[in-house]
């Protein structure tokens, strides 16, 4: 069984990052795969799975951290985590989490060139059944007005002592 769950995690962690998409956050940093550090699988659960952000001007940056515990009996150990787009970084713990203990995942979201309604996906590879575990973020992009509006001039009467 044990050698039956490697492979699952093995085929689902080639098959995310040689089908990965062009624009999606790089692979620097993930763990390595070993007979050591997935030996079985675990469970993760997390505080939220979404987070909206509300409404922010286009260019800003949106810093979130979700939080998570290793609710299983085994080590926890993310492969990776990826962004629905580059917008969306995500950063992740590499070390491995002890049953019961907790972590963060870091995601931020650029809306550089982004406007309207927003909804973006991340993707966390781990020793877990199911192996793929996904967090969102949601909010919506207001533009700038290309040309401030000019100020509202008051009408003045001027009056006239009788």
């Amino acid at each position: 069984m044990k050698n039956m769950n490697k492979l699952v995690i093995t085929s689902l962690a080639l098959t995310l990052v040689l089908g990965s998409c062009t624009g999606g956050e790089s692979t620097e940093g993930e763990s390595a795969l070993t007979t050591e550090n997935v030996e079985s699988t675990t469970s993760i659960e997390f505080a939220e799975e979404a987070f909206d952000f509300g409404t922010i001007t286009q260019g800003e940056k949106v810093n979130h951290v979700f939080k998570f515990t290793n609710t299983g009996e085994s080590d926890l150990v993310i492969v990776s985590a990826k962004g629905s787009c580059g917008c969306t970084v995500p950063e992740w713990p590499k070390e491995p989490i002890s049953p019961g203990e907790s972590g963060d995942i870091q995601v931020i979201f650029s809306s550089e060139g982004k406007k309207g309604k927003q909804h973006k996906r991340v993707s966390i590879i781990a020793n877990t059944e199911p192996a793929t575990s996904v967090i969102a973020i949601k909010g919506e992009i207001l533009t700038p007005d290309a040309e401030p509006e000019a100020p509202v001039e008051e009408e003045t009467t001027e009056q006239t002592e009788s």
